[in-house]
């Protein structure tokens, strides 16, 4: 039977499109149920004895949820207790057009088969089909589909009761309209909650469910606490006009009473708004789009010096902060504004501890998230005791006007606090760093074992097998991306060449391996773990470079004179049988040796030397030589807990390395700019602007040392004389500083924009090949570079210059992320070294002062934390804050003109 729907659309030029489309509809579609003798089924999802204990309905029955109890209850829907559901593919189709994340949740739900959730096309069905009537809304018209499909399925299903002891179906909706006009239907009907909650096998469930708006009123106070959001239609209306501006909402890290609006201009023109109190905060959260409307210049303020954590007090906080901004200059303000509403919640569900509510038998308490970003969550949970000590996850449900905090509910917990899977996983979570395991859809994609090269590979690639190839990585490394080798030519020249693992070879556009690839983005590398990019078959062994087996490889080959200058570049895809797998330890010794002459030492040599030059030459353009500290952790072979903490010594062959992936990437991206100007995906590094580097010049202010930060150059020359005498490691910590003025080095789509030049290595052009195991940015580029040369054929998304953005956009989030998550790793594993270790004498500077606190570095140990001044201890003497250089004095007991007042500053 077909049915046509006809509609017209306005098209882009203003004119009118009539549209029909054909909608079919069946008889043959099936019901799902095993119960079922009438459908001609060849498989069946819901079970005959769909038995769950319940107080309401004591018979097995099939549940089916209207869409929103799939948007708001979507963490009870994935309890392994809720089975045999029917998702009508009108509820489907709704949760697809209101939310991707859910709709993506939903669909693993209905994959995983011991769920046993049934997707019927009651759209298809010609019984459940309905058109929607004059003057009905798209919503009621929704909602009727639902009650129809309901009923055509409790009809069908009574045909069987004789066999199935009474089975029925339970339609789930919160909506009082849809539930009386159901029950008006003879349907059996309840709202979701007072369903969970008659199940008697499993009270906790009550816990996951999200909060009714009824409930939410219920809740909080009668006092308004925050402003009115404004309406969608005002706020696009007043960001039209320009009276409102629309950007991202960045919480501080420092300070729970201020945070930023990020909002992205034309081209290099973003501005950041400044916010500052409670009111003006007015419930964004972390990460939200907002919408804000500037304060008038005379109310503009400049940064808080001061580090606050909310401690939960119950008073309506704002931020006086004891008037403390009073004698701000006119240059430290920075426009200042309020938010006037939500344009889009960017919520997800989060880590964290419950603090016990201290009222006996009370059921609310307060969530503390991990990320201190996010503001404080009040839940409902009768399992406070159980879960008090345990890292759990809470989603947010809303943020009433009347409540100081965001409501949300329960949602699983994740272990013991302290525990290192748990901190691991919670780690992992927060960054959102995808760790499951490959799905079989993905593994199937892997080549078949045993592996080896096959001939018709020998014919299309340059035999290279005879090379002294050699690779230098950190120990313990099994993912060996690239191998170098070195040799004298006849004409007298050195041939050098950088061979990268063929991971494009095994990954081939748009399977189910190269998506899951490109979602991951990068591997992340964890203390004493790592999350792979792709299966470790190809991580650890068929991509990875190892000695003395046959690996394909992707080789840049140059020809260079003795003074490391290019005369000849060329590309090739080869076959490589590396001679030695060295650390840098290793390579550094073997060098060093001077009884040592063998092939791959000369090789090793000729490297260091070329790259010694090469380095020096970078240097001389004005590239920047920056520090930051990194440790590494020495693990027992048992328990994998830290017994030793250093921090990472760099050698020769560390910079050997470096500089030769850095010149095969920069010659990669001349070669796929020129070949592919519209659509190769490079990497730059925007300069700096100039407020970036305040922290750096009030540092060398404070010690009378003059620091230059009109080009990177002039950055160089002038951290490269900044000394001072009797402070061997004032230098150090001032390019630690420099690091954190720099900007976040991105991937981007030649096609999308104009400057692409890269500041810290002072390359006008650069992109990433060297490391494609573990970035899938490179296997990108192996594929550009392969098309280039005519080694592989190209693909229509490599050639799409929207998609390549958009492809960019996420590996940038995911490499942002993965370092983040490195960082939270190596500070957590620092917490474990010390927890048997009592108090520890160490050497520590100051890297910042701020009004109530300073920031200590101790180097040895890469540690950063934050120490308080109390200031409820009368005793202690009254600090003076200097904002101009961020320093605090201590004034001295008033004894003459000589009297000097000692000063901590950075």
């Amino acid at each position: 039977m077909l049915k046509s729907k006809t509609f017209v659309k306005k098209t882009r030029s203003g004119g009118v499109m009539k549209i029909v489309r054909e909608h079919y509809l069946r008889d043959d579609i099936w019901c799902g149920s095993e119960a079922c003798t009438e459908c001609k089924q060849e498989s069946t999802v819901l079970q005959k004895d769909a038995c769950i204990e319940s107080n309401l309905c004591s018979y097995p029955h099939y549940l089916i949820p209207d869409t929103n109890v799939v948007l708001h209850q979507i963490d009870v829907l994935e309890d392994p207790m809720i089975r045999n559901v029917i998702i009508l593919q009108t509820v489907l189709q709704e949760v697809r057009h209101r939310s991707a994340p859910v709709y993506k949740r939903l669909k693993d739900i209905i994959h995983e088969k011991e769920k046993h959730f049934y997707t019927f096309t009651n759209e298809h069905r010609r019984e459940t089909f309905i058109e929607r009537e004059p003057g009905e809304s798209a919503n009621d018209r929704n909602d009727r589909a639902i009650r129809v499909a309901a009923k055509w399925y409790s009809q069908h299903l009574k045909m069987f009761e004789s066999d199935t002891d009474g089975l029925k179906v339970v339609l789930l909706t919160n909506d009082q309209g849809n539930k009386q006009k159901a029950e008006e239907s003879d349907l059996l009907v309840y709202k979701c909650e007072e369903y969970i909650k008659s199940l008697i096998a499993n009270p906790e469930l009550v816990d996951r469910l999200a909060l009714s708006s009824d409930d939410k009123n219920e809740i909080t106070s009668s006092k308004v606490l925050f402003p009115e959001h404004l309406p969608l239609s005002r706020i696009q209306a007043g960001i039209k006009s320009g009276s409102f501006l629309q950007g991202t909402f960045r919480a501080s890290r420092d300070n729970y009473l201020e945070a930023t609006v990020f909002v992205q201009g034309e081209g290099e023109d973003s501005t950041e708004v400044l916010i500052q109190g409670l009111q003006n905060l007015n419930r964004a959260v972390h990460q939200d789009v907002v919408a804000v409307q500037l304060l008038p210049r005379n109310q503009w303020v400049a940064p808080s010096s001061v580090v606050l954590q909310d401690e939960g007090t119950a008073k309506d906080d704002d931020v006086e902060e004891e008037e403390e901004e009073k004698a701000v200059t006119e240059a430290a303000r920075k426009p200042t504004g309020k938010v006037v509403g939500i344009i889009k919640r960017n919520w997800r569900p989060f880590c964290g501890m419950l603090n016990v509510s201290q009222i006996k038998e009370s059921t609310r308490h307060l969530f503390t998230p991990a990320d201190r970003r996010i503001p404080r969550i009040r839940i409902e949970t009768r399992q406070a005791s159980t879960l008090a000590g345990q890292r759990i996850m809470v989603a947010i449900d809303g943020w009433p006007k009347h409540s100081r905090y965001p409501n949300g509910h329960f949602v699983r917990s994740l272990g013991g606090a302290g525990e290192k899977n748990t901190e691991e996983e919670v780690l992992l979570l927060e960054h959102d760093v995808p760790h499951q395991a490959f799905s079989q859809a993905v593994l199937s994609f892997l080549p078949k074992m045993p592996w080896a090269i096959t001939p018709e590979d020998m014919v299309r690639r340059e035999d290279l097998r005879h090379l002294t190839v050699c690779s230098v990585d950190p120990p313990g490394c099994t993912d060996i991306d690239d191998a170098l080798h070195c040799r004298e030519l006849e004409n007298g020249n050195l041939e050098v060449g950088v061979h990268i693992a063929d991971v494009s070879h095994f990954i081939r556009p748009g399977n189910a391996l190269d998506k899951e690839a490109a979602n991951r983005g990068t591997t992340v590398y964890l203390c004493g773990k790592r999350i792979d990019m792709v299966p470790e078959l190809l991580s650890s062994n068929l991509c990875s470079l190892r000695s003395n087996v046959e690996r394909l490889a992707f080789s840049c080959i140059w020809e260079m004179n003795h003074e490391a200058e290019i005369l000849k570049t060329r590309f090739t895809k080869s076959v490589i049988n590396s001679k030695a797998s060295l650390t840098y330890a290793e390579a550094q010794m073997r060098i060093d040796d001077t009884t040592k002459n063998d092939d791959t030492t000369k090789s090793l040599r000729g490297l260091n030397k070329l790259a010694k030059i090469l380095k020096r030459r970078r240097i001389e353009k004005g590239a920047l030589t920056l520090s930051s500290l990194e440790v590494r952790f020495h693990m027992d072979s048992e328990t994998h807990d830290p017994i030793d903490l250093q921090t990472k010594e760099l050698m020769e062959t560390n910079s050997m390395v470096e500089e030769f992936m850095l010149l095969a990437n920069i010659s990669v991206a001349q070669k796929i700019y020129d070949e592919f100007s519209e659509c190769a995906l490079l990497r730059k590094h925007p300069a700096p602007p100039p407020s970036n580097y305040d922290i750096l010049l009030k540092a060398a202010k404070s010690k009378d040392v003059v620091i230059h930060t009109d080009s990177a150059k002039a950055l160089a020359d002038s951290l490269d004389v900044a000394k001072v005498d009797g402070f061997p490691y004032f230098n150090t910590l001032l390019r630690i500083l420099a690091t954190r003025c720099m900007m976040q080095a991105v991937y981007f789509c030649s096609g999308m924009d104009s400057d692409f030049h890269h500041y810290g290595l002072a390359s006008p052009i650069y992109t990433h090949f060297t490391s494609p195991i573990r970035r899938y940015a490179d296997i990108i580029v192996h594929r550009l570079l392969a098309v280039a040369i005519g080694a592989d054929s190209t693909y229509p998304d490599l050639m799409d210059k929207h998609k390549q953005s958009a492809l960019c956009n996420n590996l940038n989030y995911r490499h942002k992320m993965a370092q983040y998550a490195q960082r939270a790793s190596v500070a957590f594993h620092t917490q474990l070294f010390f927890k048997s270790r009592g108090i520890l004498n160490e050497e520590g500077f100051v890297l910042f002062v701020r009004k109530n606190a300073i920031i200590v570095l101790i180097p040895k140990f890469g540690l950063e934390g934050t120490v308080f001044f109390d200031g409820k201890d009368k005793t202690a003497p009254n600090l003076v804050y200097d904002e101009e250089i961020s320093g605090v004095s201590v004034p001295a007991p008033d004894v003459g003109p000589q009297a000097k007042k000692p000063k901590l500053d950075q």
